[in-house]
């Protein structure tokens, strides 16, 4: 099975991943106004349509080049747009890949989107491509997103110092998580675990 083959929806009960579509932009400009939601995030969300456009424009490139898989994090019974994902940074020869660039509008966080979003991702990064090695990472300013990696089941390596340019020019470090293939069935069990308790 070719490694970059498993881009396709990825169904729960509580979230929908479908991969981006033109026709996501105008749920992705609702959902993504909010600009705390993006503050780690290369981009501070979105202030107006064409922002949307570029967004998506740049995602479909990064599609096309093979780098970059975004999903669109839908709620199934009404079809509105949650937020977005991404596998990215393949290495085909390692049978690794990391998910992230995710965001999550206001309305759905705290809730079961985030981690049946992972458990989604996880399960088709470890059980369709049959990957080694499924890596995340955040800014180290970002606890919030350091306690959800951590309670998703992500070990923390350690941290990047200078890493990346950030919003606004700031330097960041980033801290680095991973799953790995032999702790996944603990990892998925305890993801569908943690599901249980929002039911």
């Amino acid at each position: 099975m070719d490694f970059y083959t498993k881009y396709n929806e990825l169904s729960g009960e509580s979230v929908r991943l479908e991969p981006i579509d033109e026709s996501h932009i105008e749920g992705l400009f609702e959902a993504g106004k909010t600009q705390s939601d993006w503050e780690y995030l290369p981009i501070p969300g979105f202030s107006n349509i064409d922002e949307v456009k570029a967004w998506y424009h740049q995602a479909k490139k990064l599609l096309e080049a093979g780098m970059h898989y975004t999903y669109v994090l839908i709620e199934p019974d009404t079809n509105e747009v949650i937020g977005s994902s991404r596998y990215m940074n393949f290495r085909a020869r390692d049978l690794a890949v990391e998910i992230g660039y995710t965001w999550v509008g206001s309305k759905f966080q705290r809730t079961s989107v985030n981690t049946e979003a992972k458990l989604l991702l996880l399960s088709n990064a470890f059980e369709g491509m049959n990957a080694n090695r499924v890596e995340l990472k955040t800014d180290a300013r970002n606890i919030r997103s350091q306690n959800a990696i951590e309670r998703v089941g992500g070990i923390k390596e350690g941290v990047l110092r200078n890493h990346m340019v950030a919003q606004g020019g700031f330097v960041r470090d980033t801290v680095m998580y991973s799953v790995i293939k032999s702790e996944w069935p603990g990892v998925k069990e305890n993801l569908i675990g943690k599901l249980s308790n929002y039911a």
